[in-house]
């Protein structure tokens, strides 16, 4: 099993980033997925996820900013990130779950002017 994210980088506050997780050696569509953060000397945390049937939830502290899509023929799920904050600066991170959860080694996501 394979999971690995792309798309991170520097963006200004307020800008917009769009990160993709590929997951390969697993049935895709039926695991639920997740993007987590982990900021310096803070404990990951979970930003959003989507199950199998397309069911998301989100922090609060992204809801309205952040919206988790998945397609499953690209076996592929997304994050976008709009209006972004100096406070999302962190290692995100992509979580594929069912009976085991797998994941990718993280991109980092700096927000600086």
């Amino acid at each position: 099993v394979q999971v690995v994210e792309s798309g991170g980088g520097l963006v200004q506050p307020g800008g917009s980033l769009t990160l993709s997780c590929t997951a390969s050696g697993i049935t895709f569509e039926i695991y639920h997925l997740g993007w987590y953060r982990q900021a310096p000397g803070k404990e990951r945390e979970l930003v959003a996820r989507i199950t199998s049937g397309a069911i998301t939830n989100y922090a609060d502290s992204v809801k309205g900013r952040f919206t988790i899509s998945r397609d499953n023929a690209k076996n592929t799920v997304y994050l976008q990130m709009n209006r972004l904050k100096p406070e999302d600066t962190a290692v995100y991170y992509c979580n594929a779950y069912l009976f085991s959860k797998y994941w990718g080694q993280g991109t980092q996501v700096t927000v600086s002017s």
